[in-house]
This record gives C-alpha cells, sequence and structure tokens, in this order.
C-alpha cells in the first residue's frame, strides 16, 4: 500500500510512503535509512534485513516494512513511482496469535481422522512458525503460490496431504487445492471471509464462512457460518454432525427391526393357523406407543466419549451397513418368537381377553 502527501508549496516537494511484504519492499529500495540519513543500499546490507525479518516470521510475528521516496510536488502516483529508488525506513512484526483452543481443537480433528491444512497469503516462515504453534505440522516444508503455480493436480494434492501447509496464496491458489483435493476423492470443508473466497466456498462440498469477519458475499456462498470465528467451533460441528447420524443410525434400526418383528409375527401366525395375533386398533396402539415414543429418547441420545476418535464413515455407506443388518437379522426373529410363543402359550391355557 502507497500514500502520496503533497507539498503545501509548488516549490515543496511530495513524498510517497509505502508498506507491504518485505521481499518486495526491498526489491524496490536503492538506499536505506541509517543514523536518518539515506545511504545506499548493498547486498550486505539486503541479506541483513531479510535475516531479521525470518527472525521475526520464525517467532510466528507478520513482518511488514516501510520505505519512502521524495518527489518534485506532484499530485498523482503512477506504479512505476514506487517500483524502484525507495528509500528503506524499517521492518516491524506484529502478533496475531492463534485462540489458546486451536491447538486442542487441531489434535482433536486429526484424532477424528481429519487432515488440517493450513492456506494463508502470510510470509513461509510465519505460515510455519503458527502451523507448528497449533500442531498443524511438527516440522515440514511449505508450498508457496508460486510453486503452487508449477504443480499440477495429482502433486498438489499429494502436498496437500503431505505438507499442509500453504503461504503467500491467492484466492486463485485456493481454488486450485481445492479442486485437486476433490478430483482425488478427498471431501473438503473450506473456511472464507473475503468475497475472492467466494469461489472456493462454493465449490467446496462444506463452504464455511466466518460470521464476524466475513462478507455477505462469503456467507451467501457458504454452507455454514461459524458466529464465532472459531476453529475449534468446526470440530464441536463434526462431533454434534456425527451424534446425530449415529442417532439416525439408531432410530432407523429401531422402527425397521420392530416392524419387521411384526410382520413375521402376522406371517408364522398365519402360516402356523394360530389365528391373528394382533388386531388393528392394538397394532396401532403399538405403532403410537413403541414406534413413536420410544424413538424420541434414541432422537437425543447424547455423543459417545469415542466419537471424534473415529475415522471418518465412508460417504457412499448405506445408513444400515453391514453390522446393522446382522444385528437386525438376528434380533428381528428373536422378537418375532418370543411374541408368537407368548400368542400361543396364552390361547392355549386362558382367554386372550
Amino acid at each position: 500500500m502507497a500514500t502520496l502527501h503533497p507539498g503545501e508549496k509548488k516549490s515543496d516537494k511530495s513524498i510517497v510512503y509505502i508498506k507491504g511484504a518485505p521481499d518486495r519492499i526491498i526489491g524496490f529500495c536503492s538506499h536505506i535509512l541509517v543514523n536518518g540519513e539515506p545511504v545506499g543500499l548493498d547486498e550486505t546490507l539486503r541479506k541483513e534485513i531479510e535475516k531479521i525479518s525470518e527472525s521475526f516470521a520464525s517467532e510466528a510475528l507478520r513482518v511488514m516494512a516501510g520505505a519512502y521516496k521524495e518527489f518534485e510536488n506532484k499530485n498523482e502516483l503512477q506504479r512505476s513511482d514506487v517500483e524502484r529508488g525507495l528509500i528503506f525506513a524499517g521492518l516491524w512484526g506484529m502478533i496475531d496469535p492463534p485462540r489458546e483452543e486451536s491447538a486442542e481443537a487441531v489434535r482433536q480433528a486429526k484424532e477424528a481422522g481429519v487432515k488440517v491444512v493450513m492456506i494463508t497469503g502470510d510470509h513461509a516462515v510465519t505460515a510455519l512458525a503458527i502451523a507448528k504453534k497449533v500442531g498443524i505440522v511438527e516440522n515440514g516444508k511449505v508450498i508457496t503460490g508460486k510453486e503452487i503455480d508449477e504443480m499440477e493436480k495429482p502433486a498438489l494434492a499429494k502436498a496437500a496431504l503431505e505438507y499442509g501447509v500453504f503461504a503467500r496464496v491467492t484466492p486463485a491458489h485456493k481454488l486450485k487445492i481445492l479442486r485437486s483435493l476433490k478430483d482425488h476423492g478427498h471431501i473438503v470443508a473450506m473456511t472464507g471471509d473475503g468475497v475472492n473466497d467466494a469461489p472456493a466456498l462454493k465449490g467446496a462440498e462444506i463452504g464455511i464462512a466466518m460470521g464476524i469477519a466475513g462478507t455477505e458475499v462469503a456467507k451467501e456462498a457458504s454452507d455454514m457460518i461459524l458466529l464465532d470465528d472459531n476453529f475449534a467451533t468446526i470440530v464441536k460441528a463434526i462431533e454434534e454432525g456425527r451424534r446425530i447420524y449415529d442417532n439416525l443410525r439408531r432410530v432407523v434400526f429401531y422402527l425397521i427391526s420392530t416392524n419387521l418383528g411384526e410382520i413375521l409375527t402376522f406371517m408364522a401366525a398365519l402360516a402356523f393357523g394360530l389365528g391373528l395375533p394382533l388386531t388393528a386398533v392394538m397394532v396401532l396402539w403399538v405403532n403410537l406407543v413403541t414406534d413413536g415414543a420410544c424413538t424420541i429418547p434414541l432422537g437425543v441420545e447424547p455423543a459417545h466419549k469415542d466419537i471424534l476418535k473415529r475415522p471418518p464413515r465412508d460417504p457412499k455407506e448405506f445408513i444400515l451397513n453391514r453390522v446393522v443388518l446382522v444385528r437386525m437379522a438376528l434380533l428381528t426373529p428373536i422378537m418375532a418368537a418370543g411374541t408368537l410363543g407368548l400368542f400361543w402359550f396364552t390361547k392355549q391355557n386362558g382367554s386372550l381377553e
């Protein structure tokens, strides 16, 4: 970012101030301010500045550089005016610490089989330091936007899973990473807050927009909005989603198995010539009481303690998987046999009324 400050008089000089990424700003500078006086910026000083910048970045600081340039009095600023001949003024680091609960949330996500990938516009060293701090990576390589441009989709998907940190990326890079992961069969949830993030949010299986910092465009393109802009809330949403799915499976299992038990009871009673074991009113009563009232507590069952320690389920898996079907095949005949046995015993030893 650059700002132009014209002189008050025609004879006064104008001055432009510019700030930005150190590696870009240094490239525009020919001098450096030392003890209030500009001196030539040689290769030794450039390397010293880069060393200090990387030192700041390794402490998870967002590093900025500032420079300025004087002109004869002018009121308009051209891009070419700030791309050469600047005087380097200094560096500063800004801390934007991750939330305290982020590290625990990342750990829980890993236990749940969720791969956390960090995509940021920050400097590579800063990105790696933050990623280490919250546990996304222990030690690894950072992929930059320039490297993304040179990668094909298979290599990019592999890099996302292997390294997990992308730095100096643009929204276009974000979309490319998303598509490469989807093309290789991964279910992707993408976070974003800006207008430029909308394509990636729309293209992800689950687009997650920031509720506080997010733009209206990002919110409209997303499937879920984080009201507190907190990564830990995503992990809680995963836990809640798994709980709902588990409870839904329990309800479906209960309803199908009990109704199959009723059908099997009727069929067996008719086959053995025992008559109808239940009247229409009885069947209606059983369905209202057992199928209605008993499914309510199943639907609000709390999550198991190990729910986030299970691997993700196959999205193509039927809600009644093999284990559930086997249980259903075992329990349905038992329920039918018990009901039919009680019906026969009562009929043989007394009135059903």
